[in-house]
């Protein structure tokens, strides 16, 4: 590879190179003679030489009232390498003080049979708000202690949204006060339900499973879905 071209991968310009080289060459020269040697404009080489002068590349002195050039140590050519390493080390000081945001991890657990429905109602009831679509009332139905539990949960005050298909409106846990009720054309065998951090989804026919879901960004999400859901559900 010719000094030119390695000139050129070390932050020079083809012509800067060209005038560089010629300085390294010849030592101290003028405007003119550098012109008159690359083959270059003069107005051209005044541009190209105040470029070298802003690098570090070139410099000058002032001989009989003109300005004679030559060629700064070829180490200078390290100047713009040198501040890169100082900007990218402290870059990499401060990138390394960034903390990473933690995501709240996905927590998913499956509960079978009626042993396992009775652990998830233990977690469900521990929050004071429930939303429910696609609602079947065999919930209420699975456990023979599902009248006292409802009884229970309107007496510490926690308050249900549940949004029904048709087929199971005027079910017996619909008549309780805190349960809000409301009905939609959708057809689902499942139900799913969002409380605090938790969505359940729960499939309550020949054999009852839940799959409880944790994760605080999930909930949200399909607590808003929820939200446009009722809207548009029939009392």
């Amino acid at each position: 590879m010719e000094l030119n071209e390695k000139l050129q991968q070390a932050g020079l310009t083809g012509n800067e190179s060209k005038v560089y080289l010629e300085l390294i060459k010849k030592g101290e020269l003028s405007a003119n003679q550098i012109s008159k040697n690359t083959g270059m404009d003069r107005t051209l080489t005044y541009t190209i030489l105040n470029h070298l002068i802003e690098k570090g590349q070139v410099n000058y002195i002032i001989k009989e009232s003109k300005k004679i050039f030559s060629a700064s140590s070829p180490e200078n050519l390290l100047n713009s390498v040198k501040s890169k390493e100082i900007l990218i080390l402290d870059l990499i000081k401060q990138l390394n003080e960034v903390k990473t945001e933690k995501q709240d991890p996905i927590e998913i657990k499956v509960y079978e049979g009626k042993e396992g429905f009775r652990t998830f109602m233990n977690v469900a009831l521990k929050e004071k708000e429930m939303f429910s679509f696609g609602g079947t009332g065999r919930a209420y139905d699975l456990l023979y202690e599902m009248p006292a539990v409802a009884k229970q949960m309107k007496k510490v005050g926690i308050h249900l949204k549940v949004i029904l298909g048709k087929p199971f409106a005027g079910h017996d846990f619909t008549k309780y006060e805190n349960v809000l009720v409301r009905l939609s054309e959708i057809k689902s065998e499942s139900t799913t339900s969002i409380f605090g951090d938790y969505i359940s989804i729960h499939l309550l026919k020949d054999k009852p499973i839940v799959i409880l879901i944790k994760n605080k960004d999930i909930a949200e999400s399909y607590r808003n879905y929820f939200q446009v859901l009722w809207k548009n559900a029939k009392p």
